[in-house]
């Protein structure tokens, strides 16, 4: 036991006089000097910092590029009016950055302030009451009923008009 000590000393002994203050750093001490010596470059200014300009995707309108086109009888087309717009100033709701196809009723619920839809959909399922917007083209919920949930949309008519255009969800059954 007392041998090991000793060993262990000995070693230690011999690992700290290799640590030992020594006059030999001259090879150092001429490099730090040579660098030292050499001109001081110039750091490059940043770039000129351009301003974030915001995209307004003028499309959101269109039909979406996957669903198929819909066949239109010219002759039997509706006309839209001045008079039916939608309300550009209203704060537009969580449910209107959807489509309305993306949209399945799947209950109902009534209680003392009113009759309410869910609606699955967006990122989960919804309360929606009688007044509130959903869908892409100002849908509006004009009625709701045990078994769908009506919708009133106002759509471009290509013209510079307005239509208003009846959609319902129909309630989903459990399969």
């Amino acid at each position: 036991m007392k041998g090991a000590r000793l060993v262990a000393m000995g070693l230690g002994m011999v690992v700290l006089a290799g640590c030992g203050v020594s006059g030999d750093f001259e090879d150092l001490r001429s490099y730090m000097n040579e660098v030292r010596a050499k001109p001081k470059g110039s750091i490059e200014p940043l770039p000129a910092f351009l301003p974030y300009e915001a995209f307004t995707y003028s499309a959101a309108s269109l039909r979406h590029p996957f669903q198929p086109p819909m066949k239109i009888d010219l002759t039997q087309r509706q006309k839209g009016t001045k008079d039916i717009k939608p309300d550009e100033s209203r704060i537009k709701q969580f449910l209107e950055e959807f489509n309305i196809e993306n949209f399945v009723m799947v209950g109902t619920l009534a209680n003392g302030a009113g009759n309410y839809a869910l609606i699955k959909g967006g990122d989960g399922v919804h309360r929606v009451k009688v007044g509130d917007y959903l869908g892409r083209n100002h849908g509006r919920i004009v009625e709701i009923s045990e078994a769908e949930v009506g919708v009133l949309e106002i759509v471009p008519d290509g013209e510079g008009g307005w239509l208003e255009r009846p959609r319902s969800l129909t309630l989903k059954e459990r399969s």
